[in-house]
């Protein structure tokens, strides 16, 4: 898995050392040809780590809202706030979806109105354990409306 390489790679140049200049430049040139990924692939990898916040055990799902190279939103699927979640009392299943739960973009789009945070304009990186490639059509419904003009949501999509 690429993320396990670029951790392990990170490491190993951090070392716990103190570097001399013949190992800081051999670690630049590794840092600019290894480590440094792409601005989408930098922010695809934050939606995977937003995604272990999920509190559903049916699937982990990350979204992060990036604006001008910034992030503004982040979101998981998960209970509302002060809501029990599935991991606690178990998922509330109608027609094979859980009602108990938020989706990420949800989650993401109500973090950046809660604080006054624009979106219009914004790229929403998703990512999903799942390997599902695109929103629910009513989370794209939402992101459409709320001006979100890119959506990156697969390893395959991204630098495209």
């Amino acid at each position: 898995m690429k993320w396990r390489t670029i951790i392990d790679q990170v490491q190993a140049l951090r070392g716990g050392h103190a570097m001399t200049k013949q190992s800081t430049k051999q670690s630049s040139e590794l840092t600019e040809a290894n480590v440094r990924s792409g601005w989408d692939e930098y922010f695809l990898n934050i939606a995977m780590v937003v995604a272990s916040r999920s509190t559903c055990p049916r699937a982990s799902v990350g979204a992060v809202i990036v604006r001008d190279k910034r992030i503004v939103a982040t979101g998981y699927n998960g209970a509302p706030s002060g809501e029990p979640h599935c991991t606690e009392v178990g998922c509330l299943m109608v027609d094979g979806h859980c009602q108990r739960v938020l989706h990420a973009e949800t989650n993401a789009i109500a973090q950046a109105a809660r604080f006054g945070i624009a979106v219009q304009g914004a790229t929403l990186y998703y990512w999903d354990s799942l390997n599902r490639s695109r929103s629910c059509t009513k989370c794209a419904q939402l992101t459409a409306a709320a001006g979100l003009t890119r959506i990156v949501t697969t390893a395959e999509q991204v630098g495209k």
